[in-house]
């Protein structure tokens, strides 16, 4: 077995827990998870990838087992999570890796990619989201509603994403066959959203939503430019970004690689084994 290590880094004094397996003189492979989810959510796919890669999948500031400081003590932006993600990098002494996007993966990935174009050698995306054209609006539109306009009418709707309802959607929506999807990650994710405090830092991270979408544009002139090698393997039934925001990344790559899979948002959970050979076949070319 390729054996997980379950580590903590210390960074500007909060603790950032990682899971790290695999060689470390092997090419870099980071795993950036999505909403409401962490590391967690990797956690069958690292072993599949550590015989070759240096796999490392953080918990972001306020997610999972990294520290959870309040609003007032911590910036809760996509900006300030990238600053964290991007000093572990650092701090491990990661110069370049393969990143792998999933949800709110992509808004740190991006910026990843944006301030260090170099660094980021491949791309690969599971419902991370780059394109007006991957934003359903059923899901998308109160959150967008409250970010452009905080208040206790667009809140109420934009809590009703904290539920554990909400969550458990997420996970099993568009799943032809949901006996498939442990409750123990729908579950596992709801504990850390339920934690006496997390709804504000969540709340705080809608709002900021809307700096995402103005990334878009740069984020698409930077694929123009760069052309990385990208391997989108999306669930074409995802109720949270849909499989438009997939075809969309050929316009600007014209090589990427699409695979549309029948199932929802969080296809690991149901689609492990053809994910990680998508992955494994793309690295070996792009990484090489």
């Amino acid at each position: 077995m390729n054996q997980t290590h379950f580590r903590t880094a210390t960074i500007d004094g909060l603790d950032v827990f990682y899971r790290e397996a695999g060689p470390r003189d092997g090419p870099a492979v980071l795993l950036l998870h999505g909403y409401p989810t962490s590391s967690h959510s990797f956690r069958d796919l690292i072993p599949m990838l550590a015989d070759r890669y240096r796999v490392i999948a953080p918990d972001y500031i306020g997610f999972g087992y990294s520290s959870m400081p309040s609003v007032t003590e911590f910036s809760y932006t996509f900006d300030a999570l990238t600053d964290v993600t991007s000093k572990l990098l650092k701090m491990l002494d990661i110069p370049e890796y393969a990143v792998y996007m999933h949800d709110y993966g992509a808004p740190v990935g991006l910026r990843l990619l944006l301030r260090q174009p170099h660094a980021v050698k491949a791309i690969i995306t599971q419902s991370g989201n780059a394109y007006a054209e991957g934003l359903v609006g059923e899901f998308w539109d109160p959150l967008i509603a409250y970010g452009k306009n905080p208040g206790p009418k667009t809140e109420a709707a934009a809590r009703q994403g904290l539920t554990l309802e909400a969550t458990r959607k997420q996970y099993e929506y568009g799943v032809p066959d949901v006996s498939v999807v442990s409750p123990d990650a729908w579950r596992h994710a709801q504990a850390s959203i339920d934690r006496p405090g997390n709804d504000v830092i969540q709340l705080s991270l809608f709002r900021d939503y809307k700096t995402n979408l103005d990334l878009y544009p740069r984020a698409q002139e930077c694929f123009r430019a760069k052309k990385p090698p990208l391997l989108a393997v999306w669930g074409r039934n995802d109720p949270v970004f849909g499989p438009e925001g997939a075809k969309a990344f050929k316009r600007d790559i014209p090589d990427a690689e699409i695979h549309l899979l029948d199932t929802g948002h969080f296809a690991l959970e149901t689609h492990l084994e053809p994910i990680a050979d998508h992955v494994r076949e793309f690295l070996a070319q792009a990484m090489s």
